[in-house]
């Protein structure tokens, strides 16, 4: 866990959230499904003139009312609780009602007709022999508002059927404008600037895209095997990019980095790839990106400076020999840098070693492990002392302490280690674990078995330190690190199962055969690239084989 003394900015408590429940009524149309849309009032408190699905807050009625609703097996009280709110709302809103007969046929117009949208809503049902079709309402998505803005909500996203011979009507108070809109075209016309929608209605939209009937949508909620409960969840974060603002899911690149530099959601941060100056992501560690973007190293290799003007720093991967870079990162230290460490041997991340040396008054030492003999002629690396595994490297200073712990992780390359922040559990991975992609292991001196080996002890070592945070040699900050390693582990033996149908459906198949049908879903020209990893795949399952 990060300690508060190292946050760079105050914290600010957010504001409290509070329950509401939206609905999406969904029907099939001869070009796909369509969801039914309203537009917000333009002093409505929150995102006003936006065009957004109906819904409100739940109050006490909605859970008082479970016995004027019919519900399934499966269906929890929180969620029978939520859909009878947003019924509510479709009626208050829109006049859909979503209620049966006591024959069990759908309300009608009549039955509409007969109610009274401002008055007590389930008990007017209840009086007119309807009972609330909450069985038919299906959670789709929970979205918690973003951590920044001063309204926020909990909301499940709901999904339900619009009910036969019903017509929207608005109430023109809160809701204007009912429309029936494909989401492709929703998003399509929100690009053009001409239907206005937030962040959780876009991410909802596009999800939605992917289905081509209602009942496909319906079925994905229902579980199908898995206990009931949203396709995703999500508490959006904000960063700036380019000087405006720009939001996030926990499953994009830059959510990690932002929980990390804003955990209490202020938008201060920027995410813009800069290699002219320094990004500070905590009082204690700041990150340099080498300009060598590119296939292999993304938007560039990260440099890290760890420790602060009283204790001197520990710079890990210095990157290429690039002079401007390392005149960046040595005037980012203040030249008071007191080690240098290589995670590995390879060229864009340890000839600078050396040169940044050159430039320190009092030599650091350059540390890490010696290349192995499988290395490449490009990436050879003889530290001026061989680290041990678990070794520490300690700052101190005017009683600041930042502790870095070795843990060998060899894989990627022979000679490969990781370092973890001890104070304030954070992981620097190296190119071990990256932001994006999956690093490529590239016998002899990649091994697979290596590889996966040292992920099961990164992980135990997130739980002996508390780790939250991975730092990649390339790309952002990495949030979730349990999470993320045990994903990227099953990514990998995922891949090395496809790959080993791949072999015995093509036995006498050679790696370009082997590659083009285990990376069908990667681009061509990251083929021969992939190949590589491919290889240690198949030393690996050949090294498991009955015989050897």
């Amino acid at each position: 866990m990060v300690r508060p003394t190292q946050l760079l900015h105050p914290q600010r408590e957010p504001a409290p959230t509070r329950p509401a429940a939206t609905v999406l009524l969904l029907r099939d149309s001869p070009g796909g499904v369509e969801v039914l849309m309203t537009r917000r009032s333009m002093t409505a408190s929150f995102a006003p003139g936006a065009y957004v699905f109906p819904g409100g807050g739940i109050d006490a009625a909605d859970s008082a009312a479970h016995a004027c609703a019919r519900r399934r097996t499966t269906q929890s009280d929180l969620h029978l609780t939520q859909a009878i709110a947003a019924i509510r709302e479709s009626f208050e809103e829109l006049g859909v009602l979503l209620a049966r007969r006591a024959d069990g046929s759908h309300a009608g117009t009549a039955d509409i007709a007969a109610l009274d949208r401002k008055a007590p809503f389930a008990a007017q049902c209840a009086a007119h022999g309807l009972t609330l079709a909450a069985d038919e309402v299906y959670v789709l998505a929970h979205w918690i508002t973003d951590r920044d803005l001063p309204r926020r909500f909990d909301v499940p996203f709901l999904v339900a059927r619009m009910p036969d011979g019903q017509t929207p009507v608005a109430d023109e108070a809160e809701q204007f404008e009912p429309v029936w809109v494909r989401p492709a075209d929703a998003l399509a016309r929100h690009a053009a600037g001409g239907f206005f929608i937030i962040f959780p209605t876009i991410r909802t939209l596009e999800r939605l895209t992917g289905f081509a009937t209602v009942d496909a949508v319906l079925a994905a909620c229902a579980g199908a095997g898995r206990a009931e409960g949203p396709l995703w969840t999500s508490c959006p974060r904000a960063g700036l990019l380019a000087g405006k603002e720009a939001r996030y899911m926990e499953h994009e690149p830059p959510y990690g980095e932002l929980a990390l530099v804003c955990p209490d959601g202020q938008i201060v941060h920027a995410l813009d790839w800069n290699t002219g100056e320094p990004v500070r992501l905590l009082n204690n560690v700041t990150r340099l990106t080498a300009p060598n973007p590119g296939v292999m190293t993304g938007p560039g290799t990260n440099s890290y400076l760890v420790g602060d003007p009283d204790t001197g720093y520990i710079a890990i991967d210095p990157g290429p020999a690039d002079a401007e870079h390392l005149q960046r990162l040595w005037r980012a230290a203040g030249g008071d840098i007191r080690f240098i460490v290589c995670t590995h041997s390879h060229p864009d991340h340890s000839p600078g070693a050396h040169p940044l040396q050159a430039l320190c008054q009092a030599p650091p030492p350059i540390l890490g492990l010696p290349s192995a003999a499988t290395a490449r002629a490009a990436s050879q690396l003889t530290p001026d002392r061989s680290l041990q595994n678990g070794e520490q490297l300690r700052l101190e200073g005017r009683g600041q302490t930042h502790t870095l712990k070795v843990i060998f992780t060899p894989g990627h390359a022979a000679n490969h280690l990781c370092l973890v922040l001890e104070e304030d559990g954070l992981l620097f991975s190296g190119d071990h674990i990256l932001n994006g992609s999956t690093t490529v292991i590239d016998p002899p001196d990649g091994n697979m078995n290596d590889y996966l080996d040292a992920l099961d002890r990164l992980h135990a070592a997130c739980a002996e330190h508390d780790i939250a945070f991975i730092l990649p040699a390339h790309g952002y900050v990495i949030g979730q690190a349990p999470k993320a390693i045990v994903h990227l582990k099953a990514h990998r033996l995922q891949r090395e199962a496809k790959i080993l149908g791949v072999m015995q459906a093509h036995p006498d198949g050679t790696l370009d055969d082997w590659v083009r049908h285990a990376y069908d879903d990667v681009p061509p020209r990251l083929w021969p690239i992939a190949q590589r990893s491919l290889l240690a795949h198949v030393e690996r399952l050949r090294a498991m084989a009955p015989g050897n």
